[in-house]
């Protein structure tokens, strides 16, 4: 698995999952739209941790820097 997650594309997945989360807990946004959304952040918390992104991949992209 080969990382392809820069430092900016993990600070924009995470800042995207947390406010998800403050607009389920601020009781902004209920239903079907909230499971997708939490199911949505939570992959993007994971790929960020890991560095690593399975659409990025399939596409040939990479956000990381080059070494």
């Amino acid at each position: 698995m080969k990382n392809n997650v820069g430092t900016v594309d993990k600070v924009i997945r995470i800042l995207i999952a947390f406010v998800v989360v403050v607009l389920y807990f601020s009781h902004f946004i209920s239903g079907v739209l909230t499971i997708t959304l939490l199911v949505l952040s939570a992959v993007l918390v994971a790929t960020s941790l890991l560095s690593f992104c399975p659409i990025w991949f399939a596409l040939g992209l990479s956000t990381k820097k080059k070494e």
